[in-house]
């Protein structure tokens, strides 16, 4: 259980390490956040059996250094050309761009608009690359997971956010 100053409200998520994380803003009591959890507590479960499925479905495999050099090597290829395609299709832009072995997140947006991507990227199918990037470039205009982001975010994928982070969910980096 943690209590932030950034959560804006009660929220409770599964890593893919299994950690189950409750987080809430100063103003909620820590009986309000466990009583959250208890009525989520079936979720939780749910989420925590589709876990354990993935992993019998596809065991977690640390990368060896030269696979992860390989990886890196590719996605310094393909990565750049690929944001800079979207970014002028799209009209968004950003700062600069760099490419990381971040085994937390596919990819993050800093406060002057700097997008780093996971050279894991390159285990996913290109068009899960176009959607990481795509978020990612939408926190170049909106800097939080606002309904404006969404909104955003979801013309520029077709309509079709909710189903590509979906499928998203299936892949685990590194």
């Amino acid at each position: 259980m943690i209590c932030s100053p950034r959560a804006r409200r009660i929220t409770l998520s599964v890593r893919g390490s299994g950690e189950v994380r409750l987080t809430y803003p100063p103003g909620v009591s820590r009986e309000r956040a466990w009583q959250f959890y208890l009525e989520k507590q079936p979720w939780v479960e749910r989420a925590l059996q589709r876990l354990a499925q993935r992993e019998a479905i596809a065991p977690r495999k640390e990368c060896t250094p030269e696979e992860v050099e390989i990886l890196r090597r590719a996605a310094k290829l393909d990565l750049p050309p690929r944001i800079e395609r979207l970014a002028r299709e799209t009209g968004l832009r950003y700062a600069k761009v760099s490419i990381r072995a971040a085994r937390t997140k596919w990819g993050s947006c800093s406060a002057t608009n700097s997008i780093s991507l996971s050279l894991f990227l390159m285990a996913l199918p290109e068009h899960l690359r176009d959607f990481v990037i795509l978020h990612e470039l939408c926190h170049t205009v909106h800097h939080d997971h606002s309904p404006r982001f969404h909104a955003l975010l979801d013309r520029l994928c077709g309509g079709q956010e909710r189903a590509l982070q979906r499928e998203l969910r299936n892949y685990r980096i590194g």
